[in-house]
């Protein structure tokens, strides 16, 4: 009802979503995002502004929040469909969107980054499905994508987007890991066991991914760039 069974010519089976199923994932999206807009109106009531203030900055930073977020997925999105480099069994290097889905997690903190990240993959399900497994759509999109707002642990840190992004994307890592030794081991090179495999098949486009955003944040007019983003993000 929410997905159809395709079977291809190797005998491999793949869970489509249907018009249903879609129906659903936008849904849950559009739910996702406004749990992360509530989160981020709970963290704003411990700023300690009197009851005036707070209501008239709830009605603007609701409204502001969920417009930063749904940028953010949206570009993400966009991003994620530049690919320097792409495995045909998924897995793909591409231009910067990890980090633009950890933005989320920077501005407004954990709940509201791992809200935005489950819906960017809930958002990538709809768009771009591969899924082999129930289980794994669960791994893949929703705790690995999910995984990318633990840059909200960092949010008020010195080094904050720094720190996130890396944590974020050793977060992502730990779930592509498990879902490629769980539900993919019979596709290891040969020699190799599964989790072997995995450990090496997702460090390749994740780090490098990775290794390249990193290169770009080093950059001082990139920090101060972001930095002014987050202050247009949090100022009403």
């Amino acid at each position: 009802m929410l997905y159809n069974v395709v079977v291809n010519d190797w005998g491999e089976t793949t869970y489509v979503p249907t018009a249903l199923g879609n129906v659903l994932l936008v849904v849950v999206l559009i739910a996702l995002l406004a749990v992360a807009v509530v989160f981020a109106r709970k963290q704003r009531n411990k700023t300690g502004a009197d009851d005036v203030d707070q209501k008239m900055a709830h009605s603007k930073l609701t409204v502001k929040q969920l417009a930063f977020c749904a940028m953010a997925i949206a570009l993400g999105t966009i991003l994620s469909n530049i690919k320097l480099f792409h495995f045909p069994t998924g897995g793909s290097i591409t231009l910067l969107s990890m980090l633009v889905i950890c933005l989320p997690g920077y501005w407004f903190g954990l709940g509201a980054g791992i809200a935005t990240g489950v819906a960017y993959g809930v958002l990538q399900l709809l768009i771009d499905p591969y899924v082999l497994y129930p289980m794994q759509l669960i791994v893949d999109y929703i705790l690995a994508f999910g995984a990318l707002g633990l840059s909200g642990l960092f949010s008020n840190a010195k080094f904050g987007l720094l720190k996130g992004y890396i944590t974020a994307v050793l977060g992502r890592y730990v779930f592509a890991v498990i879902s490629g030794w769980i539900f993919f081991g019979a596709y290891a090179w040969e020699g190799w066991d599964p989790l072997p495999y995995s450990l090496a098949y997702n460090a390749i486009y994740i780090f490098a991914e990775a290794a390249v955003t990193l290169l770009i944040l080093s950059v001082k007019p990139v920090q101060n760039l972001f930095s002014k983003l987050k202050q247009m993000a949090l100022n009403d």
